[in-house]
């Protein structure tokens, strides 16, 4: 099994920034690559960014393209989103994953693991 826990949620005015990390335990060994989701209140989840094992590829949704970049560091099994020109709609829970059979993907059903959330909230 692999736990995930999420980290540095909060408060932020709009146009700030805020990172996120997500801390892989367990059998992390087994992991490839890692991704962030998001849920908004009565919205469906939606992909936000995601990286292979390697680093070496990485994919984000639309509406944070330019703007997140997400990153890990194997050494620490963690996982990072940094997030910068932050809007309101950016405000939601947002979800750590990872997957272990995968290379990479956008489809959040792909992925076996997840975290319990952190919360962001962006005031206008």
């Amino acid at each position: 099994q692999v736990q995930l826990v999420e980290s540095g949620g909060g408060l932020v005015q709009a146009g700030g920034s805020l990172r996120l990390s997500c801390a892989a335990s367990g059998r992390s060994f087994s992991i490839n690559p890692m991704a962030w989701f998001r849920q908004a209140p009565g919205k469906e989840r939606e992909f936000v960014a995601a990286i292979t094992g390697s680093g070496h590829s990485i994919s984000y949704g639309d509406s944070v393209k330019d703007r997140f970049a997400i990153s890990r560091d194997n050494a620490k099994n963690t996982v990072y989103l940094q997030m910068s020109s932050l809007k309101p709609a950016d405000t939601a829970i947002y979800y750590c994953a990872a997957g272990s059979r995968i290379l990479i993907s956008t489809t959040s059903s792909l992925y076996e693991y997840w975290g319990q959330g952190t919360q962001v909230t962006v005031s206008s």
